[in-house]
């Protein structure tokens, strides 16, 4: 499975994508853990102390926000999807 990191998850995790090895039907969660796994650096911004996913990351699953999908990050993924990642925006 594809991801993309972008704005300060590419400078925290040293890499804009990569790819993990899930297997079938595996969820938008375990994704998440696998990346972490891989960029420990992107844990304390990404999971709180109980390992819980900050509010503020956005998850897209092919494009569509993962808060939209009726099984939010219990999703599960298809082989060939692609999850991007985006820390919060500020600006004016």
């Amino acid at each position: 499975m594809q991801f993309n990191l972008y704005a300060t998850f590419r400078l925290l995790a040293g890499a804009k994508s990569g790819v993990v090895d899930l297997p079938q039907g595996a969820t938008v969660r375990e994704a998440v853990d696998a990346i972490v796994a891989v960029h420990p650096n992107l844990r304390p911004h990404w999971l709180d102390a109980s390992g819980e996913l900050h509010a503020h990351v956005h998850i897209f699953v092919n494009g569509n926000e993962v808060q939209t999908l009726p099984a939010g990050l219990q999703t599960p993924l298809e082989t060939a999807a692609v999850l991007d990642f985006f820390p919060p925006v500020g600006g004016g």
